[in-house]
């Protein structure tokens, strides 16, 4: 990886850390937090989330940490097959009921 710098002070350049941003600062604006410990654990939840769980629509629907570990076109090939047996399947479903 490199380390790119942008413009300071210029969010066009940085959209994609202005965007973890926005979406962490949403998620904390939705609940209340009472002692700074429940906020640090509930980001430090929100990090392990967004990296080991949630799928990421630029990353072909992958986690980071499956790209991050090279595990991103092995995922890719088995749901292209569980995509071509699913088919198959609806087509023979089809076949009977039209039969």
């Amino acid at each position: 990886m490199d380390h790119v710098r942008g413009a300071p002070h210029h969010p066009q350049t940085q959209g994609k850390i202005e965007r973890w941003h926005q979406t962490i600062k949403n998620r904390v604006l939705l609940e209340n937090y009472f002692l700074p410990d429940d906020l640090e654990r509930r980001i430090g939840a929100f990090v392990d989330h967004y990296n080991n769980h949630r799928y990421h629509e630029s990353l072909a629907n992958l986690t980071p940490a499956d790209v991050y570990h090279g595990r991103g076109a092995k995922i890719l090939k088995m749901r292209e097959e569980i995509k071509k047996q699913t088919i198959r399947k609806r087509r023979l479903q089809h076949q009977a009921a039209a039969a």
